[in-house]
């Protein structure tokens, strides 16, 4: 159990989580997008499932990798989410930042461990982890393209996004994101019938 002086800290970094719903995702700028909900928080919970189902699939610590995929975008808060234009210009020293953020807290140094492993793309975990974040990018663009965004249905069809990510699953789901239709989860159960 953390220290009572801790909690000041627990508690400023809760807070400073809960900035995550104001950081919106970069690529709406590429996008044209004017999405509110498109924010490091909303992916960041999608990813976790995805790195979740990925883990259980390809037989690998799933605790770990839902851990990266939670801890992959946070020095985003203070940094912001940089797309590629802004990559181009900008260094962002998100190692400094994850030192600083964590600095204070308990469990401190195995989160930090866990950021380094996923950017370091080394071990099975980190790699999982890094196809969920990209599968929920292509997941993304469907749901736009879906939408009428003519320049994320662009990206979808112009762009292999299959040849950056490292697992045989991913690869696999990344084909059926591709063929189906964004509305097929809810089409098996709707119903006009009136529940009795």
């Amino acid at each position: 159990m953390a220290k009572k002086n801790n909690f000041e800290n627990i508690v400023d970094f809760f807070f400073e989580l809960g900035t995550l719903r104001k950081v919106i995702r970069a690529h709406q700028q590429a996008l044209f997008g004017n999405d509110a909900s498109d924010n490091i928080a909303s992916h960041t919970f999608r990813v976790c499932f995805i790195g979740y189902f990925l883990a259980q699939i390809e037989k690998a610590d799933a605790f770990k990798v839902v851990m990266m995929c939670l801890v992959h975008d946070i020095p985003e808060i203070r940094t912001g989410d940089q797309n590629n234009i802004h990559k181009k210009y900008v260094k962002a020293f998100e190692d400094e930042v994850i030192n600083d953020q964590l600095n204070g807290l308990p469990f401190s140094e195995f989160l930090k461990n866990l950021f380094f492993e996923y950017e370091e793309r080394k071990t099975k975990e980190a790699k999982i982890a890094k196809d969920a974040d990209i599968l929920d990018e292509i997941f993304l663009l469907k749901e736009y393209s879906a939408t009428g965004n003519k320049e994320a249905e662009r990206w979808l069809k112009n762009h292999s996004h299959s040849k950056f990510l490292n697992t045989k699953t991913a690869k696999e789901i990344y084909k059926v994101i591709i063929k189906k239709n964004i509305s097929d989860w809810w089409k098996t159960f709707a119903t006009f019938n009136k529940r009795r």
